[in-house]
């Protein structure tokens, strides 16, 4: 199994669950020599293969990849564009082409994309997604789309850093219209996911890829989310303070021109509206209930760290 993005956030994850259960792993990277100090100790002896997918375009690019390869696990993505890579080449076009080399190659592929892609949008990271996953309904390839909400973790990315953060100071800027809701999920259980459906033995029928919405056990607005993460980090309420909407989209493209802090128009958009399941497949594909993702819900010590989407 190659695992795409096999050292970034969920990818690891991914590469842990599957050497767990028995599985062949090589990791595709887009500097698989830098990987040691980020992968876990049983991990570190899987093959690589340089994967960038800026440049991987059309399906006969990737054909060295896939040698030897029975079922591949994209988790590639990125928050925000660099240089050649842009959101439509690494979020659609390189993976219409992989869906079009799996299928030349009758080898089945686990696509990593975000809920939140059905309404209306402008962010070109939204776009680009759901063009992917467009490509990939129309490629005929053995595919299926896993969309997971928000991810928590003990030990994260950028993205985890910075939620810690900001939970744990007294006051709290909230977008006023941040309304929508959030389901997170331990990012230890969509390793299992994912996984768990690189084993199907089909992944997609005559309608199309299979596709799998996945979240945790709780439904909270962004406020309402940090609040719970403060009282379970410091034991002390926070203070919230609503941002106009306005400012907060000013802010997201400020955000987004400059690369400060790992909030984005995306975020933006994503905010105003739910962002959970619409059918949790998790507890399915897990065969138990999610992890709990606060505290206080669970018998089990934890930390907190939210995940941007797309950072993988």
């Amino acid at each position: 199994m190659l695992v795409l993005g096999g050292g970034g956030f969920i990818g690891r994850h991914a590469v842990a669950a599957l050497l767990a259960q028995g599985d062949d792993v090589l990791i595709g990277s887009r500097h698989p020599e830098r990987l040691d100090r980020r992968l876990p100790d049983a991990a570190r002896a899987c093959l690589r293969r340089r994967a960038r997918f800026e440049q991987l375009l059309a399906a006969e690019d990737w054909r060295p990849l896939l040698e030897g390869i029975e079922v591949v696990v994209n988790c590639v993505g990125i928050l925000r564009p660099r240089g050649r890579e842009t959101y439509q080449r690494v979020h659609h076009l390189a993976p219409a082409a992989l869906a079009e080399a799996c299928r030349r190659g009758g080898k089945r592929l686990v696509h990593v994309s975000a809920l939140g892609l059905q309404a209306p949008m402008r962010s070109g990271f939204l776009r680009s997604k759901a063009d992917g996953e467009a490509a990939l309904r129309r490629s005929g390839a053995d595919c299926c789309i896993v969309r997971p909400s928000l991810l928590d973790a003990e030990a994260g990315g950028y993205g985890a850093a910075w939620i810690r953060r900001v939970a744990r100071w007294p006051l709290h800027a909230i977008p006023a219209d941040a309304t929508g809701r959030i389901a997170a999920m331990d990012v230890r259980d969509l390793g299992l996911a994912l996984a768990a459906l690189a084993r199907k033995p089909r992944l997609a029928d005559e309608r199309g890829p299979a596709e799998f919405e996945l979240g945790g056990t709780t439904a909270l607005a962004l406020g309402d989310y940090l609040a719970a993460m403060r009282l379970d980090l410091t034991g002390r309420p926070a203070r919230r303070v609503p941002v106009p909407g306005l400012l907060a989209r000013l802010a997201s493209h400020a955000c987004d021109l400059l690369h400060l802090t790992p909030f984005s128009f995306g975020h933006w958009e994503l905010l105003r509206r739910d962002n959970v399941p619409m059918h949790n497949a998790l507890p399915e594909l897990l065969g138990r209930p999610p992890r709990p993702v606060i505290a206080s819900q669970s018998n089990e010590p934890g930390s907190f760290g939210l995940v941007g989407v797309g950072e993988t």
